[in-house]
């Protein structure tokens, strides 16, 4: 699903960001809630500041926040993994060259806009100021998963980020791997 935002972009740059577990949720510009097999509920959340998702299955309750959070130094780690829970996190900023961030923008835009599991905000002013939600609809049994892309065309920036959730259910069936990633496409 693609929507035009009526408020202005509020993050700067990738350096900007921070992830946050278990916040509440914040107000959000657009939401897209979806109920997913298995008793599975995400709520995909565009904010002003980045991006939200919640996650309601039984046994697990996660709020990921991935956005410039006041009163939090900026910390976007590369990775953040925390087996117990089965929660895995990755996230990538590249640098794209030249007008490669406005092909890269436009060609998510393409794939996602039609998409009923995703959700591509578009904020006022620069058509490649983007901040993109979509669920993975091929995750490892017993898993949720979302990738989401933040473009920042002030910086050149386009940060993308993969989360990988083991449902409860999952996780104390024994000789369950953890979820596996599968390779990114360069979008």
């Amino acid at each position: 699903m693609l929507v035009t935002l009526d408020a202005p972009y509020v993050d700067t740059s990738a350096a900007d960001l921070s992830l946050a577990l278990g916040d509440g949720e914040r107000p959000a510009l657009h939401v897209l809630d979806l109920d997913l097999p298995g008793g599975i509920r995400l709520r995909l959340r565009l904010l002003g500041a980045s991006h939200q998702v919640v996650l309601r299955a039984a046994g697990t309750e996660l709020t990921e926040t991935v956005a410039c959070l006041p009163g939090r130094p900026p910390e976007l780690p590369a990775t953040r993994l925390d087996e117990a829970n089965g929660y895995r996190f990755t996230a990538t900023v590249l640098r794209p060259a030249g007008a490669e961030l406005s092909t890269r923008v436009a060609a998510l835009r393409a794939e996602l806009a039609g998409d009923p599991y995703a959700l591509v905000g578009v904020f006022p002013g620069d058509a490649d100021a983007v901040t993109a939600l979509a669920v993975r609809t091929d995750p490892p049994d017993g898993a949720v998963g979302w990738r989401t892309w933040h473009a920042y065309p002030q910086t050149n920036e386009l940060v993308l980020t993969e989360t990988v959730v083991a449902l409860v259910s999952a996780r104390s069936e024994p000789g369950l791997r953890a979820p596996q990633s599968r390779t990114e496409v360069a979008l």
